[in-house]
């Protein structure tokens, strides 16, 4: 049975919105054009007006995707008054998008495609954003640079925690999670210290003209 007449803008959402379920439940290699059809109840030659390909396919799927994760982490950080609450809000926008929306989260870092070469750049550029969306929650004083890389390192703790409770096939309570895992990271985020420009070894002292003693 086919699917109600819709503009091709709004045909082209519904088929991003089945394809999604389709390709996070069976993967790229195991999921084909024609299951897409068949679950969005449209034709063959429909759903190549709108996406030439299997691989054009999956790559807007992994932009909507990727968009709607980084919406819901902006949105819910918006209005965050210190960076605690950031890094908590943060956290729990990630986990709620996780526990509601497994198919999203499968199809874009659990799916097989993950480590296709010609999905691998794609990928990478939705973790950098990721990171990037992060990296001013990081509310400590240190360069810019070493910010990427402590964001870099929030969106793996996040992705392996969400990647353990997916693979666990239980439900859980976001919030808890992201409770947990937020005050882990904060705990951690606390302890970071800018790196002096020159550090000293133990047993020697730094005079007031920089230069450096050994202590008997």
């Amino acid at each position: 049975m086919s699917s109600p007449r819709l503009s091709a803008d709004a045909r082209r959402e519904q088929i991003l919105d089945v394809a999604i379920q389709v390709f996070g439940r069976a993967g790229y290699y195991g999921a084909s054009m024609n299951d897409v059809a068949d679950a969005a109840g449209v034709t063959k030659p429909v759903l190549y007006q709108h996406f030439d390909s299997k691989s054009a396919l999956y790559a807007a799927l992994l932009d909507e995707v990727g968009a709607r994760m980084l919406q819901s982490i902006t949105k819910e950080t918006a209005d965050a008054t210190d960076g605690r609450e950031q890094t908590i809000r943060g956290f729990r926008a990630y986990f709620r998008w996780v526990a509601h929306r497994h198919d999203e989260f499968t199809l874009l870092f659990g799916g097989s495609a993950r480590h296709a070469e010609e999905f691998a750049e794609q990928i990478r550029g939705i973790t950098d954003e990721a990171a990037a969306a992060i990296a001013p929650l990081i509310a400590i004083d240190i360069d810019p640079e070493h910010r990427d890389t402590l964001a870099h390192a929030l969106v793996g703790l996040a992705e392996g925690a969400s990647r353990r409770l997916v693979g666990l096939g239980e439900r859980f309570d976001p919030d808890e999670i992201a409770n947990e895992v937020s005050a882990l990271a904060w705990a951690g985020l606390r302890a970071v210290q800018r790196p002096a420009a020159s550090a000293t070894m133990p047993g020697q002292s730094r005079a007031a003209d920089g230069t450096t003693s050994v202590n008997a």
